[in-house]
């Protein structure tokens, strides 16, 4: 099966045709761009010259500014979700689908801070495009859930809800603390917090050491905290 347009434009450099080459150095451009000065003050003469081709190229493979927006949010979309994918294949427990999965996606977006403001503008340029982003982000962190909830690795709930509460702490932490803060690395108290509240909230076994370090609560520990519950309230009913 031939690679999809989306791929070949993510694929690696060498990897790639001259005409994909000078079209990725324009997705590049534009990404830039747009995510500096925003994508209404962005004009067809910025982004050319910023990826040094002639106007006439832009038209070679985009009919318009609004095409080459929402090309750029697929392409990195689909990026960032087979980074995501290949960060946590073959991981066994949900704590360490968790950990390298929020590593994943805060050190993407330290690679590309401008994707991160150009996916917020596209709400206003395509709404469509905007929820598509994140739905198709949603539905590959649902079916992670559902598996871990059916294995017994975390408790059972909405995996949809739950999905977008996680999405929703990841994507404010990046912001708070990678763009914020000019591309920095998120300091190892911030990580192991969100860890310890994600863990928590999901009620998973922590990743080993997790305990020692007050990250996580085995589901041994919630369990026997619940016996000793019920035990002191039948002894006070008696």
């Amino acid at each position: 099966m031939p690679a999809s347009p989306v791929s070949r434009v993510t694929a690696p450099a060498d990897a790639l045709t001259k005409g994909e080459r000078t079209k990725l150095r324009l997705l590049e451009a534009a990404e830039e761009i747009f995510g500096r000065d925003g994508y209404h003050a962005a004009s067809i003469a910025d982004l050319t010259r910023e990826a040094e081709v002639a106007m006439g190229t832009f038209y070679v493979y985009f009919t318009s500014k609004q095409e080459c927006l929402i090309e750029l949010v697929n392409a990195r979309g689909h990026e960032l979700r087979t980074e995501l994918r290949e960060a946590t294949q073959g991981l066994a427990s949900r704590a360490e689908i968790e950990r390298a999965g929020f590593a994943t996606f805060l050190a993407w977006v330290r690679r590309h801070p401008d994707i991160y403001r150009v996916v917020r503008n596209a709400e206003f340029v395509d709404r469509e495009v905007f929820r598509q982003w994140y739905r198709k982000l949603g539905q590959s962190y649902v079916r992670g859930l559902r598996q871990s909830m059916d294995a017994g690795n975390i408790d059972h709930a909405d995996p949809e809800a739950l999905a977008y509460c996680l999405m929703a702490v990841a994507d404010f932490t990046g912001m708070r603390w990678v763009l914020w803060e000019d591309g920095a690395q998120v300091p190892k108290r911030v990580f192991d917090t969100v860890m310890q509240f994600v863990l928590r909230g999901l009620g998973a076994e922590p990743a080993d050491g997790d305990c020692a370090k007050g990250n996580g609560r085995s589901n041994g520990a919630r369990l026997q905290q619940r016996e000793r519950a019920s035990g002191n309230g039948a002894q006070r009913r008696r």
